[in-house]
């Protein structure tokens, strides 16, 4: 499914002009090299980041092999750059053999041609001898950039006619490119299993580059390395079965997708690309913004507009596919797609892919969105802060389960349970980290419950807000905790170090029966003291009136989160206005 979606993708981004042609690639050049003409280098420009150049098809191949025209440093200059040290000297020596095949071929290649650039860049090739230059001034001051760095070439005092660009390169390359292609022998002919034609299939994927954590170099994407996965005599990607049109597809178009900012994500080491399989741009930009709150998509004000409405009706209960298209403009009927890829040592990992209508799957995205609200001001809570609430503040290299993601993802778009090891974790995050008990981690906590109930059709327990008639044991013990807490703090004047919730919450949210007689005991203390004793006294009443004769001896796991949202919901009450204003009245009934 993938492989073809892609390249149905690119055949939409080929009308649109924004994928170039078999013969061509698009590379990320950095530095632009001016020559005079003499082929001695006048100066070297940076380029401005993300600049990107249209140049002859780019070599895929193991081992050394110039591209014509060449870009790499060390094909180009036939330095090594080591230890803030140029040389030619390598173990290898793999710079000479490269500056000689570079040598080679763009010789060969402009052998003919005349214009003033290419005749700079045929001097250049012919006086250049690395062994000379390892103190080129021009180079030097690349320092460690040199080795990473993509170059192109002008001609002094014309930068804007750059070396592949010029037409008679241009008409010259496109000869040589077909006649290589008609040349090719042994070819595999077989049925596709993309297109279902019978055509030539490509033996060598080409790289996807831009992957998190990836090499440089890129990674395949399908690829057979072993004799173990030879099948009836076929040899590496012989046994997949993608013709070269395919492959030439689906690696352009996810090339392309890992380049534009709006269609990807990063979470740790997994790399998430998403696209529409629609003619309009401005529909990427809408599902980049929803899905990950990336507002540098799309006007903010706009955006949040968007979501506004979406969540209002979620709330409302009155999401359709149509409502979605009228708030969001984007056709109801439009495919969605989103990949996780993580690349390891030899090919890339796919570590889920999901298909769904846009518009179904924004629907329940409001609706995940919904579930994930604690307070009357609703507030989206993006993918990337679950992921950051899963490790713990200390952490520095701790990475969450690909696993674990791709369940997230999965419940978010079909509205299926979130994984229980989601509501495990945070509970534990919760139990052991120092931090504030933030409005993310109870919004999960509330999401994680609330759903499971719904989707085996039991009532769901927990609101957005202080739920004053909610009788479940747990989730009163959780209230009773926040306001012993609260009155703690505020007959110290907020200058405890260490607070009940410090010693006491872990247990409390496993073992109520054993903590609370201690805490209760020592809160008589606190009453004492308080100037709002009276306030205190009837809240803490009112809660133990409903838990009865005995607090539970052990809450299990969903049953530590009802206390947890319990706790979270009365200790935030506590700050608004309304009951700022019954904290007054009893002070002035006392």
């Amino acid at each position: 499914m993938l492989i073809q979606a892609l390249a149905e993708y690119y055949d939409i981004l080929e009308n649109e002009g924004k994928i170039t042609s078999d013969e061509y690639s698009s590379i990320n050049i950095d530095y632009i090299v001016c020559l005079t003409e003499c082929g001695t280098i006048d100066h070297i420009i940076e380029c401005e980041k993300n600049t990107v150049e249209i140049m002859p098809k780019r070599s895929e191949k193991p081992g050394i092999c110039s591209n014509i025209i060449e870009h790499r440093a060390l094909y180009v200059f036939g330095l090594n750059f080591d230890k803030g040290v140029f040389s030619t000297e390598d173990r290898t020596d793999k710079a000479r053999k490269s500056h000689k095949d570079f040598m080679e071929k763009n010789l060969n290649f402009i052998e003919g041609l005349d214009s003033p650039i290419v005749n700079a860049y045929r001097n250049f090739i012919i006086t250049w001898v690395p062994e000379n230059e390892t103190e080129n001034e021009y180079i030097t001051q690349l320092g460690k950039k040199y080795a990473s760095a993509n170059f192109a070439f002008c001609l002094r005092g014309n930068i804007e006619a750059l070396l592949h660009n010029e037409h008679c390169v241009k008409e010259r390359w496109e000869e040589f490119y077909q006649k290589s292609k008609a040349d090719e022998k042994n070819c595999v002919m077989a049925q596709c299993a993309v297109t279902g034609k019978n055509e030539k299939i490509e033996r060598v994927h080409d790289k996807i580059r831009g992957l998190s954590g990836g090499l440089s170099t890129g990674a395949i994407l399908i690829g057979f390395n072993n004799d173990s996965e030879n099948s009836y005599g076929n040899e590496q990607s012989y046994n997949s079965n993608v013709s070269e049109k395919a492959m030439r597809k689906y690696t352009r178009a996810l090339n392309y997708i890992l380049h534009s900012r709006k269609n990807r994500a990063l979470f740790d080491d997994v790399t998430v690309v998403h696209w529409t399989v629609s003619h309009k741009e401005a529909d990427d930009d809408v599902m980049s913004m929803l899905m990950f709150q990336d507002f540098d998509s799309m006007d903010e004000s706009r955006a949040n507009e968007m979501l506004s409405n979406m969540l209002k009706d979620a709330r409302e209960g009155r999401m359709t596919a149509k409502r979605v298209s009228d708030i969001t403009g984007i056709d109801e009927n439009v495919d969605f797609y989103m990949v996780g890829l993580k690349p390891n040592s030899s090919r890339i990992s796919v570590k889920f892919i999901y298909k769904k209508k846009a518009a179904d799957i924004l629907i329940q995205i409001a609706r995940h969105q919904l579930d994930l609200q604690v307070s009357e001001k609703m507030k989206p809570v993006p993918f990337w802060a679950i992921k950051k609430e899963l490790l713990s503040p200390k952490s520095t290299n701790d990475k969450v389960n690909p696993a674990v993601l791709a369940k997230i993802f999965q419940s978010a778009i079909y509205g299926t349970d979130y994984p229980q090891s989601l509501l495990s974790e945070i509970i534990r995050r919760v139990k052991t980290d120092k931090t504030a008990f933030n409005s993310t981690r109870a919004g999960i906590i509330k999401a994680c419950i609330n759903r499971k109930s719904r989707i085996l059709h039991q009532r769901e327990e927990l609101k957005v807000a202080l739920d004053k008639e909610n009788k479940n044991p747990a989730y009163l013990c959780g209230r009773l905790f926040a306001v012993l807490e609260k009155l703690q703090r505020d007959v110290s004047g907020n200058s405890l170090n260490t607070t009940i919730k410090d010693s006491y919450f872990a247990s409390a949210a496993s073992k109520p029966a054993i903590v609370f007689p201690k805490i209760l005991k020592l809160a008589q203390n606190h009453l004492k003291k308080s100037k709002i004793a009276v306030y205190y006294n009837k809240l803490i009443g009112e809660i133990v009136d409903k838990l009865g004769s005995e607090f539970p001896d052990t809450l299990l796991l969903t049953e530590q989160g009802k206390f947890m949202i319990g706790y979270y919901q009365q200790y935030q009450s506590f700050f608004t206005k309304n009951n700022s204003v019954d904290n007054e009245e009893v002070m002035n009934n006392d």
